[in-house]
């Protein structure tokens, strides 16, 4: 418990980014300003490159580009470490209201033959084949790449590409000059065009208005230039910068020379506050997200009501029928969910496995919740980098106290008295395959030398994060947990258990499991579409709100089907619904890692076998974490349901 302040004061300190403060406007001004109030030199940094043909990002200085001092690196949080981020300073020197043109940047020399300068050659090579998208940040905005899409609908994309490759029949589709069949065209020249705002109609201070602004959108424009001459270089040239797609000759030489360009635009109709709408409105099918949500929403409350219309109509009437026999010849023909009320409550088998699972569950509800909560209220918005991540796993970390309580009252209702296993594999086992998954995984992402392999170091603060936080309060709420009285029944348990008859197809367990995630899965799989669009498609997600309108929904909709499906097997006289009830709705789980496969095989261009494993493996980890979430919400549906209703009949 002693290393438990230290820890936090770790977290906290890796959690802290220059980015936090940046959610305040930076005021700008020209060189030369004597004001304390603002700041000349406007840094550009590089963030990893990645494509949607691979799962595998790289850093900046992975492809041999210019850099410069990466000492002065900004620290990332956690959320950022584990997404794989690594925001880097760039070269680039950038002086605000101080335009460039044609500015020489560096130049790189390649000579075949030299296995140094033909390694950092085929690096390039593979990134333009593969079309991996360069990320740059200035004034913690994204800069954009914007063009107009088939709709002409202009799309403004928060990356763009480092160059392209020309096949047989497949020009590159940025310029019709880049059309030489097995060519690469490098994007070595830039054009940066930083849209401000002056102040001229805001209180920014004295003599501030004329010489300063605040900086509202960052756009670029990539090129392909060959410059021959260093001294007399033109931008303006058409002539674009080829690399030929065979090996270079023993002794051949080629010479990238890197430029790029800065223009200041003043544009007073945007406020500093609203600077992120052109990238968020521009995201491809937002309408259709909209309506489709809408259409979602109306289906799923349309079918909530009828079952629970449905319910109540039912059990009122088999109620009302049960507390209506009183003599014991009626007793005899008792039928129904009645007839096995003597063994409803019986405990079931691995009842351990099932309250470990069920409290791993309730941490992953709880921590689903309030980083929804938090992300709805604007705290975890696109322009704080990580924080989404750093928000869910600091909470899964502090919530243990929650599923080692839910855990050890399950159990000890049960009649079990391990108490030393049921909270050793509350808090291990769950946390452990999550943790082994993403181990095994950042040993592929080591050995391909890729940005988001974590480093050792991070490793060991997450398993000190683990065993010095998650566990000791896993095992505070097992104490409490055990300490309270057993969870009381309201009818007794029979000794002898009860035969149960021959099941119909669909009272059987496997046909009703897989019924059931159906009409949960329905309503969220809109959502998951985009959700996988923004974890590998770099595409931004950011409403909130819908997603914690479709969280509710899953939750009535998880619970309802669970009541509805148990109803239905204890008519049937089945009176084992423990496990049932958990995987009725968690086979949700199966229905999402089906959707998963579907947007592998229809949606991404992945074909090398690392990215395939490590899309699987992350993809195994969400639907793991989803099994026990939407198992949890139909167990506790469930367990309150037959809880109520054998409450309010008359037993003898």
């Amino acid at each position: 418990m002693w290393l438990q302040p230290f820890l936090f004061a770790l977290l906290f300190a890796t959690s802290t980014s220059f980015y936090l403060p940046g959610l305040a406007p930076v005021n700008y001004c020209k060189a030369g300003d004597n004001s304390n109030t603002c700041k000349s030199q406007v840094a550009l940094y590089v963030n990893r490159l990645n494509t949607e043909d691979s799962v595998i990002p790289y850093e900046y200085h992975h492809f041999d580009f210019c850099t410069t001092d990466e000492s002065a690196s900004p620290v990332e949080n956690l959320g950022q470490v584990v997404f794989g981020e690594r925001i880097r300073p760039s070269p680039y020197s950038i002086d605000f209201l101080k335009e460039k043109e044609c500015d020489y940047l560096c130049d790189r020399n390649y000579t075949g033959g030299d296995k140094v300068s033909e390694q950092k050659l085929t690096h390039l090579k593979k990134g333009m084949s593969m079309n991996y998208q360069h990320h740059w940040i200035m004034d913690n905005m994204p800069i954009t790449w914007c063009y107009k899409m088939e709709d002409d609908r202009q799309y403004c994309s928060t990356g763009f590409p480092m160059g392209c490759y020309v096949r047989e029949r497949e020009p590159c589709v940025i310029s019709s000059l880049y059309s030489k069949p097995k060519t690469y065209y490098i994007f070595n020249h830039v054009d940066l065009l930083i849209t401000y705002h002056s102040g001229k109609d805001e209180d920014w201070g004295v003599g501030f208005q004329e010489n300063g602004g605040r900086i509202i959108s960052v756009k670029v424009v990539p090129k392909s230039i060959r410059h021959t001459d260093i001294q007399k270089r033109d931008c303006t040239s058409k002539e674009p910068m080829e690399i030929p797609g065979r090996d270079l000759k023993n002794g051949e030489k080629l010479r990238i020379v890197y430029t790029y360009s800065v223009k200041f635009k003043e544009n007073n109709s945007i406020k500093w506050s609203s600077r992120w709408d052109y990238i968020l409105e521009s995201m491809p099918h937002t309408n259709i997200q909209w309506f489709s949500i809408l259409n979602s929403l109306v289906i799923v409350l349309f079918l909530s009501g009828m079952v629970a219309m449905i319910m109540l109509r039912t059990l009122h009437k088999d109620i009302a029928r049960y507390n209506q026999i009183d003599s014991g010849e009626d007793a005899q023909e008792e039928f129904g969910w009645k007839l096995v009320h003597g063994d409803v409550f019986r405990p079931p088998r691995k009842g351990m496995l099932l309250s470990v699972l069920l409290g791993s569950g309730t941490q992953v509800f709880a921590m689903t919740l309030v980083t929804l909560a938090f992300a709805c209220l604007g705290f975890l918005s696109p322009a704080n980098r990580g924080a989404l991540m750093t928000c869910a796993m600091v909470l899964y970390v502090c919530l243990g106290t929650p599923a080692g309580y839910v855990s050890a009252r399950i159990y000890k209702s049960f009649g079990g008295d391990k108490w030393k296993s049921n909270v050793l594999l509350t808090s291990m086992l769950s946390p452990g395959v999550v943790f082994c998954l993403f181990f095994v995984m950042n040993l592929v992402l080591w050995g391909e030398g890729s940005s988001a392999a974590i480093p050792f170091s991070t490793l060991i603060a997450l398993l000190a994060l683990w065993f010095g936080v998650s566990v000791p309060l896993t095992f505070v709420g097992a104490y409490f947990g055990f300490r309270k009285r057993p969870i009381e029944h309201p009818v007794r348990t029979n000794q002898i258990p009860r035969q149960i008859p021959e099941q119909s197809v669909y009272t059987q367990p496997i046909p009703g499991i897989v019924m059931g995630g159906v009409l949960p899965f329905g309503c969220i799989f809109i959502q998951l579409f985009f959700i996988l669009n923004s974890i590998w498609s770099s595409q931004m997600y950011y409403m909130f709100g819908f997603l914690f309108l479709v969280f509710v929904i899953l939750v009535i909709t998880c619970s309802e089907t669970t009541i509805l499906l148990c109803y239905f097997h204890l008519c049937a006289e089945d009176y084992h619904w423990w496990w049932r009830s958990f995987l009725t709705s968690g086979f949700t789980a199966i229905y999402l890692f089906v959707y998963c496969i579907h947007y592998f095989v229809t949606k991404l261009n992945i074909e090398d076998a690392a990215s395939t494993f490590l899309y699987f493996g992350y993809t195994l980890i969400m639907v793991f974490l989803f099994f026990l979430l939407t198992g949890t919400i139909g167990f506790c549906a469930c367990f309150w349901f037959v809880r109520k209703i054998y409450s309010v009949v008359k037993v003898d």
